[in-house]
């Protein structure tokens, strides 16, 4: 099969924008060249209008938490108040409306420009607690709906084991447990990878794995290189909690049992000790960012900006979907840390692109993906620059425009591993995206 030749009118090439890029891709999905100067576009090219960047990564996603759009902005309450809600949603799914509710979900994220989904997945088994007859039945539900709507997923398989500190599981977290780490282990070795399919673990939190249990889900994530993903400190009610239970915070607790690391993830990473920012950065763990998420729970603002100093890589999620938009996340970030500080430029357009991009697919094991040069998958976005959010500015600004002024709605085209699955805005296999999510969603109504 031939060479297929994209012409991109302008490309974010790492640290600046250039005009006139040819991307040749071959017919396994990876970029063979990228020649600039490309004045025009070369005969039979596929011809991109806008700014072109690498396709974005969503490394922290709950796939089901998209039903709660709407319903829990209704009324005031906490995180716990919510937790509640979605509960209830939780309850309703089958690995049928599962994988209905995910498909939906994922190609919204495909619209949106998003080529990589991390999806940090808990609900495991029947209501009760009971297997499925395939015990991996919710996960290859995940699987098989990313497969459809066209994107990459690292399924980010959960232990959940405790309904905090060792407290036996609640009726509500039956669905979640494995009762131990090793039977969690058993369950998610029988998962498979394949092409477009990573595996990876995930604690869900100090609170809900024993700590004698840490090591063994970081141990299974250390013997197959996978990325090993964990919410930490989200809440000050759970460092207050592991402060009583075992005198010391989430972060401490996790690197004593050897959970920290290059390879591991902590997401939100919001209410922490300066010893627990040296912690994560000393030993190269990254942090997820979820702001849209964080201040839709009103979690508060983390202290991204010393994490990255100390050494952790900065990725984004849009965690429970109060809005799938990687562009928003990335402005927000720099946006919350200028109300924290009352200071202006805290990242460059282009840095905050570099964490929604090559090192969001780092944290999800990707790594040969989230730039446009020869040899990483052929995976990309464009971002329309003549919309009304966009229009105006120099194209030489066309990163800055991308991040502080377009929306996911400016997404025109997105390609995965060399195919099109999004084309002038319309998804190749969901056509109705919106339909699809208002149908998969009703029917998850009591």
């Amino acid at each position: 099969m031939p060479l297929t030749t994209y012409w991109l009118e302008h490309a974010w090439l790492d640290t600046y924008v250039e005009p006139g890029v040819a991307l040749e891709v071959s017919p396994d999905g990876r970029i063979t060249a990228v020649r600039t100067g490309a004045d025009t576009p070369p005969p039979g090219a596929v011809v991109l209008r806008g700014l072109t960047v690498p396709g974005l990564a969503n490394a922290h996603s709950h796939a089901f938490h998209r039903a709660l759009r709407g319903t829990v902005q209704v009324g005031s309450g906490t995180f716990w108040t919510w937790r509640e809600t979605m509960y209830a949603v939780a309850q309703r799914l089958t690995p049928d409306s599962y994988f209905a509710l995910a498909r939906a979900v994922y190609a919204e994220m495909a619209l949106a420009g998003i080529t990589a989904v991390g999806e940090f997945h808990y609900l495991h088994h029947a209501p009760g607690g009971t297997p499925y007859a395939d015990p991996n039945a919710m996960g290859e539900a995940l699987i098989a709906a990313a497969g459809e709507a066209g994107i990459r997923i690292t399924l980010l398989d959960t232990a959940y084991l405790s309904a905090g500190f060792g407290a036996a599981p609640e009726h509500h977290q039956l669905r979640f447990t494995d009762g131990t780490a090793d039977r969690w282990a058993e369950r998610v070795s029988a998962l498979k990878e394949r092409d477009g399919v990573r595996l990876g673990a995930a604690i869900h939190s100090v609170r809900a794995v024993p700590a004698d249990q840490l090591g063994t889900v970081a141990r299974w994530a250390q013997d197959r290189e996978a990325p090993l993903h964990v919410h930490l400190s989200e809440q000050t009610a759970e460092n207050d909690a592991c402060l009583a239970a075992h005198g010391r915070t989430p972060t401490r607790l996790l690197a004593d049992h050897g959970v920290l690391g290059a390879r591991t993830t902590g997401v939100h990473n919001t209410h922490m000790t300066d010893a627990d920012i040296a912690l994560i950065g000393s030993t190269s763990t990254g942090t997820c960012m979820c702001p849209t998420t964080e201040r839709d729970l009103a979690d508060g603002i983390g202290p991204a900006v010393a994490l990255q100093r100390a050494g952790s890589p900065l990725s984004l999620g849009s965690d429970s979907h109060a809005v799938i938009d990687l562009l928003e996340e990335a402005r927000a970030m720099e946006l919350n840390e200028r109300l924290r500080t009352r200071t202006r430029g805290h990242w460059t357009a282009a840095a905050l692109l570099r964490a929604a991009t090559a090192d969001g697919h780092a944290a999800l094991g990707w790594t040969d993906a989230g730039t446009l040069e020869a040899g990483a998958l052929a995976d990309f976005t464009t971002i329309a620059l003549d919309s009304v959010r966009t229009a105006g500015p120099v194209p030489r600004l066309a990163a800055e425009t991308a991040v502080f002024a377009a929306s996911a709605a400016d997404v025109r085209h997105t390609i995965v591993g060399g195919r099109r699955i999004v084309r002038d805005g319309i998804h190749h296999s969901v056509p109705d995206v919106g339909q699809a999510l208002a149908d998969s969603i009703a029917a998850l109504r009591g």
